[in-house]
């Protein structure tokens, strides 16, 4: 499978409240951080790519490591000190930890940070809650190649099997998503692929295919594309 990369938003907000600080000239502050995804647009969405989110605040606090199962995954803490922090963003359907560096401080009542995470080899399940937010990083390639000669003799003669795997590769990131769990749903033990994690691209011997498979995938790549 291809890695997936996604952008994720943190929001933090804080206030001065009215109650006693154990430092002079440094007031009481209630704050709040909520993590969103973004998708493809910019826009927010709840990061359902997420089983639950993990705050490990500074030692001083007398919960510093704090768990939230429910998107947007809100907590709201009061002090009187900035510090660094981690959030570790657990991925949904085994979908890996994602550790991100966030700093609290109060130059500003609300302010926002982007981190891109990637997912390395989802699964299928999440494969499907990611296409929800489109692209949000780096586009994955899928590559076509094969040998005519391992199997000349398909029972389709409509499909072009040069054109098929030109195309694959012009497709967008959310299709792309699709023609990798087809292949996943799809396959045979002939097929051969292959998960290139450094460059972010899925390789698949189109000829490996099974015929009903090739079909499946000339049909979805010529409603995207002119073929």
């Amino acid at each position: 499978m291809p890695d997936v990369k996604r952008t994720v938003k943190i929001i933090t907000t804080q206030r001065i409240i009215d109650e006693p600080s154990q430092v002079e000239g440094f007031p009481m502050r209630k704050w709040s951080i909520e993590i969103w995804l973004l998708d493809k647009n910019g826009h927010e969405m709840m990061p359902n790519c997420f089983e639950k989110a993990t705050y490990n605040l500074h030692p001083s606090f007398e919960r510093p490591r704090q768990t939230f199962r429910k998107p947007p995954f809100r907590i709201e803490e009061k002090g009187w000190g900035e510090f660094e922090m981690q959030i570790v963003l657990t991925g949904a359907h085994k979908g890996g930890d994602h550790t991100l560096d966030h700093d609290l401080n109060f130059q500003s009542e609300r302010y926002e940070a982007t981190h891109q995470v990637t997912f390395r080899n989802p699964k299928p399940d999440l494969l499907e809650i990611l296409r929800e937010s489109g692209s949000g990083g780096d586009e994955n390639g899928v590559r076509g190649k094969g040998d005519p000669r391992k199997k000349g003799n398909r029972k389709d003669k409509n499909v072009d099997m040069e054109k098929l795997a030109d195309g694959l590769q012009k497709l967008t990131e959310d299709d792309l998503l699709q023609v990798v769990q087809m292949i996943h749903d799809n396959k045979t033990n002939e097929t051969y692929t292959k998960n290139d994690v450094e460059n972010g691209e899925f390789h698949v011997d189109l000829y490996t295919l099974p015929d009903s498979l090739v079909k499946m995938l000339w049909d979805f790549t010529s409603s995207k594309l002119e073929l």
